[in-house]
């Protein structure tokens, strides 16, 4: 298995405890201070497969950072803090922070919590891209419906013919059905102006 590679932010100047955890237990780390960089460029640039935080509680810009590393990167993130308070993990949650661990840097259990948290985002990830396709087909029958209820109304065709029709054209222009629907739809509507 290879060695999971691990970008730390840490905000403090004490010993690097989460580094030599993390490499104690053969992971590939590169370790920065918060105030000098720019996250998201950095782990666009390295690509790591965790990113892990060390920090006394995450501002606005950290946040925001981890929103869009959630939504350009889609990686997990761990944050270590010392702030308990319930507006900030509310805040981190909606964020998209994989493990948020108050007061818990101890440096036997840093390599477990990273594991849970990358599994746990596998998991959120997997029923994310399950939602959204199950809204996609719901959307595509949507719009399939109404397409055959225009070739009905337009064409005389019984349900199952229109149906049917859709489906030819989707096969002739290799596209999906769902988009044939929005194409026949798109030329009634641009018919009946």
């Amino acid at each position: 298995m290879a060695a999971l590679n691990v970008l730390v932010v840490d905000e403090f100047d004490s010993e690097p405890l989460l580094e030599t955890s993390l490499r104690q237990h053969g992971c590939e780390v590169v370790t920065l201070k918060l105030k000098e960089l720019d996250m998201m460029q950095i782990v666009q640039t390295l690509n790591p497969d965790v990113v892990v935080l060390n920090l006394y509680a995450p501002n606005e810009a950290v946040l925001r950072t981890i929103v869009d590393i959630n939504h350009n990167c889609s990686l997990p993130v761990v944050i270590f803090a010392e702030d308990q308070q319930t507006e900030t993990i509310n805040k981190v949650i909606k964020a998209g922070v994989s493990a948020y661990i108050v007061d818990g840097l101890d440096p036997k259990r840093i390599k477990a919590i990273i594991d849970i948290a990358i599994a746990r985002f596998k998991e959120q990830h997997a029923l994310k891209e399950e939602l959204k396709k199950t809204k996609t087909q719901l959307e595509d029958r949507k719009l399939v419906d109404r397409a055959k209820a225009i070739l009905i109304k337009s064409q005389g065709y019984t349900e199952d013919q229109a149906y049917h029709a859709l489906r030819k054209l989707a096969m002739d222009r290799n596209i999906a059905i769902g988009e044939m629907a929005k194409n026949v739809i798109s030329m009634a509507e641009l018919f009946n102006k």
